[in-house]
């Protein structure tokens, strides 16, 4: 038995153009998706009945066990799927899972601090963007999506009503930690680098993996905001070569928002989560100049760190 060389096997899978991959890749994760939502219809029809499911369907949240449900659902059809899709691509299809998951820690801690600062200093950025989305006219053709917006609202809010702080950790863990590792696996694992090579920009890449991940939430009020956040963690991974500080910014911004959303249920904090007038014109100038100087800075700090060889030599962007 012959075996091929590791370096003339990864040079025979980056034959495949980039935009093959990445129609290869939506169609594993669209294949996967349905699967996975298909596992998880199922077993939540098995374990609570159909008389849940009904309930479901008619977004009765109130009903025995609907919130369970739901969340197992959600966690195999689509927290599952969007973790097994990017890891079977890298691992089975393009066979270079260092270069398209970057699970490698090349960071130092004091960027992963400056990421906490900057997913909180540009907090009136995300108000502001917020506020601009929602004087956007929806497109007829999108009308659907309004509907959409306000059922998963309805199950967001089942999901953030926690009764005692063990609610908090599994809303923290499931909410924060697992979406984050999921989604960035995907958007800023796969998904940027597939476009990197496509592009040959990181700026390029990054704005249009952001655009992605934002369109994939499906939320047209939600489109910018979420656009600015997807370009922090885009350029967090870019700079870094490491898919955990994509991770760690993504777990700030949702564990935070789980957090807050529970001191204000229990009345410690008065100002309301979903309040978008909490800061005003100068607050929003001074929070992009020091957005601004801050990523500078993290890019800096990037630089010093020399980039780790793919496993050809060829650096990574």
């Amino acid at each position: 038995m012959i075996n091929t060389p590791v370096k003339q096997r990864l040079r025979s899978n980056r034959q495949l153009s980039p935009g093959l991959q990445f129609l290869i890749f939506t169609c594993i994760f669209i294949g996967i998706f349905i699967v996975f939502n298909i596992i998880g219809f199922a077993i939540a029809s098995a374990v609570y009945g159909t008389d849940t499911i009904n309930q479901i369907r008619l977004l009765n949240l109130s009903a025995p066990h609907v919130v369970r449900a739901l969340w197992l659902m959600q966690l195999v059809g689509t927290t599952l799927s969007v973790f097994v899709a990017p890891v079977f691509y890298a691992y089975v299809i393009a066979n270079e899972p260092v270069a398209y998951l970057k699970p490698r820690f090349s960071f130092s801690w004091q960027m992963m601090l400056l990421i906490f600062v900057i997913m909180f200093v540009s907090n009136p950025l995300i108000e502001f963007l917020s506020n601009l989305n929602q004087q956007i006219p929806l497109p007829k053709w999108l009308s659907w999506m309004k509907e959409n917006e306000e059922s998963d609202r309805k199950v967001m809010d089942a999901f953030l009503h926690m009764k005692n702080v063990w609610d908090v950790i599994v809303d923290v863990l499931a909410i924060g930690l697992l979406t984050a590792i999921v989604e960035e696996f995907m958007f800023r694992g796969v998904m940027l680098t597939i476009f990197t090579r496509w592009t040959k920009s990181t700026h390029a890449a990054v704005w249009i993996t952001a655009i992605m991940f934002s369109a994939f939430h499906m939320e047209f009020f939600g489109f910018l905001p979420r656009l600015l956040l997807g370009a922090f963690m885009g350029y967090f991974v870019a700079w870094s070569g490491s898919i955990w500080t994509g991770v760690w910014a993504h777990f700030v911004n949702n564990a935070t928002i789980v957090v807050v959303t529970y001191l204000y249920q229990i009345k410690v904090i008065k100002t309301d989560p979903d309040n978008q007038h909490v800061f005003n014109g100068w607050q929003y100038v001074v929070a992009l100049v020091i957005t601004l100087a801050l990523m500078i800075l993290y890019h800096r700090w990037a630089l010093k760190k020399a980039p780790e060889p793919d496993y050809d030599g060829e650096e990574l962007d």
